[in-house]
């Protein structure tokens, strides 16, 4: 039987946790939760998504605030036909209380200087209290596989949980620089570092196997699979070792004088009775056999006995418990580029690029019991793609203002499959592409509304999607308010929800030599509040 479990977990948690691209997040403050399009932003937290348009502050200090509560819910739904209570769903509830977006910026004259910190990837906390399909098909195959070994099995059950965490925390500085009235320039890095936690276990797999030739507690009874996998091998290597002693006493018998086309029968009843329980027990008739056709038979299935002891004692070693405790970590730096231009007071256009981000993760095994899920010391690929992104602001009125944005992220270039020891495996159809209106309308002098909308389209194809990752076009609609509590603090409240269109996917699970069919459902909803706080220390 093939290994029980096999995953690529750092996939079920690390990338991006809401607005973004596949690895990428861009909600990065609470303003963008209300408004949605930030792209050509000119406030505090242009320090992420326009730093060029930070000059448009004027001389002094700001500082921004933000926090972002997420939940988010992932639904597979799988129809493999040995799976208990096929079609089955699997639920995984991803949280993330704690999302903080912090932005400083100086301006003096022509010169801006600024840093941020968010999370850049990630961001949350996954948990599957009962695991996912990939975990569990190679479970359900223990109850096929039996019966084709002429062992009726009904049940199965099994113990598992997992839970990890992920974030990619970004620590990016700028340095702006105002060319004229209309046009900014600015060029910054971002630290990225990375840090993903898994921790969880696949324990107590059982079965009711209708066996009591391997021992009276296999009588239909739910027993432990790897106890009876044990007791199954010591049972075939007995039956080879008697195999082969009972073959070498028939030989012996036709090397003493007789003849080898003696009739078995007339052999002594213990040697019959012997002979004909081990033959039996292949499958195999002794009706009619003299002893030289019984030794050479007896001589033949010895091996076979032995074989199949030899996949027994496989198979109660990949049905033992299975615990997981491992962290992977690297860091990566992305350089990056913007650009502000305002041809006239009433529009304001922007363009940010962020270079390919080159990420390698190390991993560390805390415990050796995570069946090989793991390796000390391995290394993953986990580079974030190249990002353009392009904005624009546009005041008809004093009092309204309408937002457009769109980004791209180059996922054609960039290496998913998360080795780099492998040839890569080409999961990507086309970039991936973010686009989306907002308006906000001040109603006083002291507050303003707004809504916005997003949407996405992504570019994988069905070698990206599976249980552990897969990705959906999107539609996230936010709205919230703005209040200026004094001329110098503002406060931005929002909040967001992320329709995710359904996605699927055919494919073949093999069970031995045969592929079974099997359809993959993929489900997912997300929602957020944000709260942010700006300050402004200017004279």
């Amino acid at each position: 039987m093939k290994k029980i479990l096999s995953l690529a977990a750092s996939l079920l948690i690390t990338g991006s946790l809401l607005a973004g691209g596949l690895v990428t997040n861009t909600n990065q403050s609470a303003l963008f939760t209300r408004l949605q399009n930030r792209n050509a932003s000119t406030g505090i937290d242009a320090v992420y998504f326009n730093p060029a348009g930070l000059t448009k502050l004027g001389d002094g200090f700001f500082v921004s605030l933000n926090n972002q509560t997420i939940g988010q819910k992932k639904t597979i739904n799988n129809n493999y036909t040995y799976l208990s209570g096929s079609p089955k769903d699997y639920i995984g509830d991803v949280s993330a209380p704690a999302y903080p977006g912090v932005y400083v910026a100086f301006n003096k004259g022509k010169l801006s200087l600024s840093a941020g910190f968010n999370p850049i990837g990630g961001g949350g906390g996954a948990k599957y209290n009962k695991g996912l399909p990939s975990f569990e098909l190679s479970i359900a195959d223990i109850v096929p596989g039996l019966a084709s070994q002429g062992i009726p099995t009904s049940q199965y059950s099994a113990d598992i949980f997992f839970e990890g965490s992920s974030v990619y925390f970004g620590y990016q500085a700028n340095v702006g620089y105002k060319v004229s009235e209309k046009l900014s320039l600015a060029a910054g890095v971002r630290l990225v570092s990375a840090a993903n936690t898994y921790s969880g276990y696949l324990k107590s797999i059982s079965i009711n196997p209708t066996y009591p030739a391997f021992g009276a507690a296999y009588a239909g009874s739910m027993v432990l699979a790897s106890s009876f996998f044990t007791s199954g091998a010591a049972f075939l290597n007995g039956l080879a070792a008697s195999a082969t002693s009972a073959s070498a006493g028939l030989t012996t018998a036709i090397t003493g004088g007789v003849p080898a086309g003696t009739p078995l029968s007339a052999m002594p009843p213990a040697t019959v009775a012997g002979v004909t329980q081990l033959l039996g027990a292949a499958g195999i008739s002794a009706a009619g056999m003299n002893i030289g056709t019984a030794a050479a038979t007896l001589a033949a299935v010895a091996p076979a006995f032995t074989a199949k002891g030899t996949a027994m004692t496989a198979n109660a070693a990949a049905t033992q418990d299975i615990q997981v405790d491992a962290e992977e970590s690297g860091m990566g730096y992305t350089p990056l580029i913007s650009a502000n231009y305002s041809p006239s007071e009433k529009l304001n256009i922007s363009l940010r690029y962020e270079f390919h981000t080159k990420l390698e993760l190390k991993t560390k095994v805390n415990n050796n019991m995570s069946g090989g899920i793991f390796v000390d010391g391995e290394k993953v690929v986990a580079d974030m793609p190249a990002l353009l992104a392009i904005g624009a602001e546009f005041k008809p009125m004093s009092k309204l203002m309408i937002a457009a944005s769109m980004n791209m992220y180059f996922d054609k270039k960039t290496d998913y499959d998360g080795s780099s020891a492998l040839p890569n495996i080409n999961m990507i159809d086309k970039n991936f592409l973010e686009y989306g209106l907002g308006v906000e309308y001040g109603l006083s002098e002291k507050l303003r509304a707004s809504a916005g909308w997003v949407a996405t389209a992504t570019g994988v194809n069905d070698a990206y999607q599976n249980d552990q990752r897969y990705s959906t076009n999107t539609n996230s609609f936010g709205a919230g308010i703005g209040y200026r509590i004094t001329p110098k603090i503002d406060l931005n409240l929002g909040g967001q929800y992320t329709f995710y269109a359904e996605g699927s996917k055919d494919f073949n699970h093999m069970l031995g030599a045969n592929p079974i069919p099997v359809t993959e459902v993929y489900n997912k909803n997300t929602w957020l509040v944000g709260v942010g706080v700006d300050f402004y220390f200017g004279k």
